[in-house]
């Protein structure tokens, strides 16, 4: 019989978690050295871009397409198109973390630290609004969090219906519900905004 066992105790899952803590916090350390000798910790903040920005341009096809190009660039994927509104919106994405440097909706080092160590998602609104001349640019990013303590309908126990239901609209408790649960609004993602503003403005400055 092997000494070396693992006591019975400790789960071997537990241990693949820790090996992989500890490679995370190898990232991050890492990642804050290689950021302060690279920029200085001193660097002095850009300035603030506004929103929305304004761009040159006649043809709306044109504009629509650079945006949308924009867009896919952060790796978000397009829901819903309406250039009458002039609003696009993306789906829901999952937050980057330090090991997925090629995508950039985590903006900054604190936004992929959070990413890294819990579920972070955003989606984002940009708005294509004619002007005389051209055309203004707004976007808004969302962030939520994952509420991982939430119990959602498929839980044992959730399709269970209860003597009182005369304010609950969810009668079908397994399939689906009226909203979505599990996930808690954070706010705006400023940071996102700002890069995303700064592609658009450097897209059609060309």
């Amino acid at each position: 019989m092997s000494l070396l066992r693992t006591p019975h105790f400790i789960k071997q899952s537990d241990y693949r978690h820790l090996e992989m803590l500890c490679n995370l916090l190898k990232i991050i350390i890492l990642g804050v050295l290689c950021t302060g000798c690279a920029s200085g910790w001193n660097q002095a903040a850009p300035l603030p871009v506004s929103n929305p920005i304004q761009v040159s341009g006649t043809n709306q096809d044109v504009v629509w397409e650079r945006v949308v190009d924009i867009i896919h660039n952060y790796k978000f994927q397009i829901a819903r198109e309406n250039k009458l509104d002039g609003m696009i919106q993306t789906e829901y994405k999952v937050g980057s973390n330090f090991l997925e440097p090629w995508h950039a909706d985590s903006v900054g080092f604190d936004n992929k630290l959070e990413s890294s160590l819990q579920s972070i998602r955003r989606r984002v609104f940009v708005s294509v609004t004619p002007i005389e001349g051209g055309y203004l640019l707004g976007v808004e990013a969302f962030k939520e969090i994952e509420d991982v303590h939430t119990q959602t309908s498929s839980a044992p126990g959730g399709a269970t219906f209860e003597q009182d239901l005369s304010l609950r609209r969810d009668l079908n408790l397994v399939q689906e519900q009226a909203q979505p649960s599990g996930w808690i609004p954070r706010g705006r993602d400023p940071a996102l905004e700002q890069d995303m503003l700064e592609s658009l403005q450097a897209a059609f400055s060309n």
